[in-house]
């Protein structure tokens, strides 16, 4: 396998550090061309000096300023830039050949299609990019000769899974989910949910961003649609199953009645190294999986009484267009919101839903305008459902 020379979007996150430590165990196969990181200036730092890129992006000028003086004092000659189109840059760059879009949210979208633009191997942790602008994204990804390989842990079993040679068409993707913190938790107690208590998962070490989605289940919601584009599937024929254990990360039945499953230990290492060296197979870091362990995995379905937002993705999966743009863009605003204690836990799927419920879906095939303009839209219009929660949520304070 010849080097591959990797620019890192959103580095210091989990799946970013997940990507660098199982670079670090191949020196031979992987080279770091670029790293990227908002607002984490000091972590960033010591990944360059762990890794040598070529370049390092910041959010801003001010940590710009910052990074590339905490560089020169350790005399390392690494480029620093900043900003949104500095992301887009370094994605699309000739010094790279594959990218790991990794930035959580819709902030990643632009370098992710700058990146398949540029007919890199794209390496998608960014569901929202595929959530937001699945048609057009797929459209370019096949009109630049850009690769897609999925680092999320459940689309990347789906894409081993289908990945053994059997030339029938799949009838059915279905997605695990863990449950979460709250799985067995008293419904009327969700209300005094704190963001210490939903960043807590059982399973899984991830950001607080996607730590809360995984504890409304928005995170399987968004899955689902990201799914759907991915594998060209009907949105009718993809499922979710609640697996507390873990274990299996997604299944296949084929027509046959045959079920094909992915297993292994919760860690994102597992799934980033298969994308990073497919097809070939290379050691992950990752313990290996004790089967004599595994006596008792269980599945049902799930509740969507106690997961509201899993319900409203799932109808947003059948109605398509601009919705999920909205759905994606609203909860982020409301899961923000819960973040800083403006809002309730539950709070969350009631701002999404009612911005689901005031702004219109575009019918057709939308444009990168399109749906940027929906996103915008959507977040100011949360806002302001969020500024009316947490309003309520001071006024009901004041009366007990």
């Amino acid at each position: 396998m010849s080097m591959q020379r990797l620019s890192i979007l959103g580095s210091t996150g989990s799946v970013g550090t997940s990507t660098l430590d199982v670079a670090a165990r191949h020196p031979d196969r992987f080279r770091i061309f670029a790293l990227t990181a908002h607002r984490r200036i000091d972590r960033l730092f010591e990944q360059c000096v762990a890794f040598l890129p070529e370049v390092a992006v910041v959010g801003d000028a001010e940590g710009a300023t910052e990074l590339e003086r905490k560089l020169r004092a350790a005399r390392l000659n690494t480029e620093v830039t900043y900003g949104p189109q500095a992301l887009s840059a370094v994605a699309s760059a000739s010094g790279c050949d594959s990218v790991v879009a990794a930035i959580v949210g819709g902030a990643g979208l632009a370098s992710s299609l700058a990146a398949a633009r540029a007919g890199k191997k794209i390496l998608l942790a960014n569901k929202e990019a595929l959530v937001m602008s699945g048609a057009l994204f797929m459209r370019t990804v096949a009109q630049h000769g850009a690769s897609l390989l999925p680092l999320d842990s459940e689309h990347n079993a789906i894409f081993q899974c289908l990945s053994t040679g059997s030339n029938t068409k799949a009838e059915r993707l279905i997605l695990t989910a863990s449950g979460g913190p709250f799985l067995q938790r008293e419904l009327a107690s969700l209300d005094d949910v704190t963001p210490e208590q939903a960043c807590k998962h059982p399973n899984w070490v991830m950001g607080r961003k996607i730590s809360v989605d995984s504890a409304s289940m928005m995170n399987k919601a968004l899955e689902t649609i990201e799914a759907r584009w991915l594998f060209d599937m009907p949105p009718e024929r993809i499922e979710v199953l609640i697996h507390p254990q873990s274990v299996i990360h997604s299944m296949v039945a084929y027509a046959d009645q045959s079920v094909l499953a992915q297993l292994g230990n919760p860690d994102m290492r597992t799934p980033i190294a298969h994308a990073m060296a497919y097809p070939e197979r290379i050691e992950s870091g990752v313990a290996p999986l004790d089967l004599t362990r595994m006596a008792n995995l269980s599945f049902f379905a799930p509740d969507l009484a106690r997961f509201p937002c899993l319900r409203l993705g799932l109808q947003v999966l059948r109605d398509g267009c601009t919705a999920s743009v909205t759905l994606n863009a609203a909860n982020e605003i409301a899961v923000d919101a819960f973040l800083r204690e403006q809002i309730r836990f539950t709070d969350i799927a009631r701002v999404v839903a009612q911005t689901l419920e005031r702004l219109p879906s575009l019918a057709g095939s939308a444009s990168l305008e399109d749906i940027l303009a929906a996103d915008e839209l959507a977040r100011a219009t949360a806002e302001q459902f969020v500024a009316q929660q947490s309003t309520s949520r001071v006024s009901m304070a004041a009366v007990r």
